[in-house]
């Protein structure tokens, strides 16, 4: 039988639509609540045959359960690096430029003054992000010199994580962006995120709309996964009315179910069939 291991912390929508599916199959899934056992590193009592994917909400529990399974021979879907990079805007930005995938024209700072001078140099609004983080959350709209410098100083008392500042330009979407999956090789889903509001994010209220996937959208979209080396990602897409599609980020444990809702695709059925066909190579 094959044998395949759920990894999580939270039962969302999404794992709990990827057993029923297994068991509507008759797969081995076994399922791991990393909050209910430790794991020992290196001997976890796990067949090394075993293909595991990772679903926890957390990231850092994410990381570090990958990096458990990892120390014990599994493969896990994503892998530690492909989720440590994702993670981070900054490390998944420069990967995608060595890779000469578009993306918005960024800067960095790591002091509020130079932040300004960021933000001056790129033209205002300017976006301001935490280098990691989901979900829109901390991510800030200065639209003038006074309103970033209060934004970067407000940041220095979150703590060193959020003293590097991610100071990025304003990309004049047309009131949407997309988020498009990567599965192996494939393409198999994508949708607008629309929003009257600049986060368009289906967690901060953006409505999920089908999006159809051209030969240019599949082609960014799987070549910004292989630069992150993410097997089953979400890649975030804006489209500039001069230069494009540019990637924004690429999510390491993506959420699906507005995906499935108004695409149709069965992307728990597809993913299952991925891993079975990891397990059997």
């Amino acid at each position: 039988m094959v044998s395949l291991m759920l990894v999580y912390d939270i039962l969302r929508w999404e794992e709990k639509d990827i057993i029923a599916k297994a068991r509507e199959r008759g797969l081995g899934l076994r399922l791991l609540h990393i909050n209910s056992k430790p794991l020992h590193v290196g001997r976890n009592g796990f067949s090394p045959d075993m293909v595991a994917l990772q679903r926890c909400v957390s990231f850092n529990k994410a990381m570090a359960s990958t990096l458990v399974l990892e120390s014990g021979g599994l493969r896990v879907v994503n892998n530690s690096h492909a989720l440590m990079v994702s993670e981070d805007k900054l490390w998944t930005q420069s990967l995608l430029i060595r890779n000469g995938i578009t993306t918005p024209r960024t800067i960095i700072s790591f002091e509020p003054h130079t932040t300004v001078d960021a933000a001056k140099e790129l033209g205002f609004p300017v976006v301001i992000k935490p280098l990691k983080g989901s979900w829109g959350r901390l991510v800030s709209l200065g639209r003038d010199e006074e309103e970033v410098r209060s934004i970067a100083e407000h940041r220095t008392y979150l703590g060193d994580h959020y003293k590097i500042a991610y100071v990025q330009e304003y990309v004049r979407k047309p009131g949407r962006d997309i988020r498009s999956f990567c599965l192996g090789d494939t393409v198999p889903a994508a949708i607008y995120r629309v929003s009257p509001h600049w986060i368009t994010n289906t967690a901060r209220g953006g409505k999920a709309e089908p999006a159809p996937i051209t030969p240019e959208l599949e082609e960014i979209t799987l070549r910004a996964c292989r630069a992150v080396g993410v097997e089953f990602g979400g890649v975030d897409i804006v489209e500039d009315p001069e230069r494009g599609y540019m990637v924004l980020e690429v999510n390491g444990v993506p959420e699906y179910k507005n995906t499935i809702r108004v695409t149709g695709v069965d992307l728990s059925s597809l993913l299952l069939d991925y891993l079975v066909s990891l397990y059997k190579r």
